[in-house]
């Protein structure tokens, strides 16, 4: 190994920070606070099933992306090439215009203007609409030509909203706002799994598919370049930004779990965050907390309108980068109307459908070698785990089928939301004695 192929601890430490950074979009700060609350006196073992969705599954993505040296497509291809091109355009999608993007908006939203209106227009719709529009002609114009500039505002905001984070929650810790209270739904008796499956909502373990080649390409710029380096390095910077996830996460859940008390059980993180940094540190606690998400936001969805036009350009040629912008920025506009608490509701029902076929998918691909990649074990597996998840999904949306929920129920951890898990390693199973010798 040359020596061109180190990185210094320094070099490490910038390559971990900019993975920190790409994962921590304000739309990942809410669900933390929201899951606190509901877990109350079960905050402990909640946060454990999240931390493992939320943090250790993306950071087992990025090995997984680090160790096959090419993107999702390329992965998601070893089932077969049109499985491999669909499944990453729906990944996109949902990053991107469906459910991440929109979401940038309704959190700047929620956080940053809905604690200055006037009580007599709080619920009502135009003041969402004129923001959104507002938001997203900025997001437009930004993207179309994307610059340096955005990447600089990325990499002050980071740190600024890690300072905000870490004085609210150093105050809960001083003076908390209150004891935890009682558990609430189903984190009474069934906090480890819901929470788990909550993890879902981050959506980092299929951003992190994506994200997983912006590092690969960070760390070749930088001379690591042999694969068995490339993986070290990425390592390093997973459990780097892994480490700052977990304590953001951490943090937020305890202003969460400690809230109801002074503020009441709040229906979105976003208006948990809102109203406890007013009884943390007032008014200008709230002003600050504001413009941070609202900044942090806006680059965020820059980016993410940016990378969905290059990637849709590059699936479809005739259709321009430009155009591209305009058509994922207009979509988000409208799909963010709905308002933050229900973009939550309707995402929910898919990333139930998708995030476990992205959790069998890559760690499939860290023993892929064992069975030589046979796309018969990556199918068999994948078919296993879309019988289970894609009913779970319908199941949240409110369309459930009896006949085939009973059937269902008899596999281990159904109820608890990870049905999928036994058929998919039965799939694989089948698959390993099905394959060509």
């Amino acid at each position: 190994m040359n020596q061109s192929q180190k990185l210094s601890i320094q070099k490490n430490i910038t390559v971990g920070l900019m993975l920190f950074a790409l994962f921590l979009g304000a739309g990942n700060i809410i669900f933390p606070p929201k899951l606190g609350q509901m877990a109350g006196d079960n905050f402990a073992i909640s946060m454990i099933g999240f931390l493992i969705t939320g943090v250790g599954l993306p950071l087992l993505a990025v090995i997984a992306i680090a160790k096959s040296g090419r993107d999702l497509e390329s992965i998601a291809g070893r089932v077969h090439p049109i499985f491999g091109a669909v499944f990453t355009m729906i990944v996109y999608l949902s990053i991107g215009p469906f459910f991440g993007i929109p979401r940038t908006a309704t959190v700047s939203y929620e956080i940053g203007i809905v604690p200055f209106l006037p009580e007599a227009i709080k619920n009502t719709g135009w003041t969402l609409a004129l923001f959104t529009i507002m938001f997203f002609i900025i997001t437009i114009l930004f993207a179309m030509n994307p610059t340096k500039l955005v990447d600089r505002i990325g990499k002050i905001l980071t740190p600024v909203l890690l300072i905000v984070i870490a004085l609210l929650a150093l105050k809960s810790f001083i003076t908390p706002m209150g004891p935890m209270g009682a558990p609430i739904d189903s984190y009474v008796g069934n906090a480890f799994f819901e929470s788990f499956v909550q993890g879902y909502l981050t959506m980092d373990v299929i951003a992190a598919l994506v994200f997983g080649i912006v590092v690969i390409n960070a760390l070749k710029n930088e001379g690591v370049r042999e694969s068995k380096s490339l993986i070290k390095a990425t390592v390093i910077a997973g459990v780097i930004a892994a480490a700052g996830l977990s304590l953001v996460y951490l943090s937020l859940g305890y202003i969460g779990a400690t809230s109801i008390e002074a503020i009441g059980v709040q229906e979105n993180g976003g208006a948990i965050l809102a109203l406890a940094s007013k009884v943390l540190y007032g008014p200008s606690g709230t002003i600050i907390l504001a413009l941070t998400i609202m900044f942090a936001c806006l680059t965020t969805s820059i980016g993410l309108v940016s990378a969905c036009a290059q990637y849709f350009e590059k699936l479809m040629p005739k259709i321009s980068y430009t155009t591209f912008v305009f058509i994922f920025g207009g979509f988000s506009a409208f799909v963010a109307n709905v308002g933050l608490t229900k973009l939550i509701q309707i995402s929910v029902p898919v990333l139930l459908m998708v995030y476990p076929l992205a959790i069998v998918l890559m760690l499939l691909s860290f023993i892929d070698k064992s069975f030589e990649r046979s796309p018969i074990v990556y199918s068999l597996a994948l078919i296993g785990t879309a019988i289970v998840s894609i009913f779970d999904g319908l199941k949240a949306a409110d369309i459930l089928i009896p006949s085939i929920d009973n059937i269902l129920s008899i596999l281990p951890l159904y109820e608890q939301g990870i049905g999928w898990l036994v058929p998919a390693i039965v799939g694989g199973l089948i698959g390993l004695l099905l394959r060509p010798k």
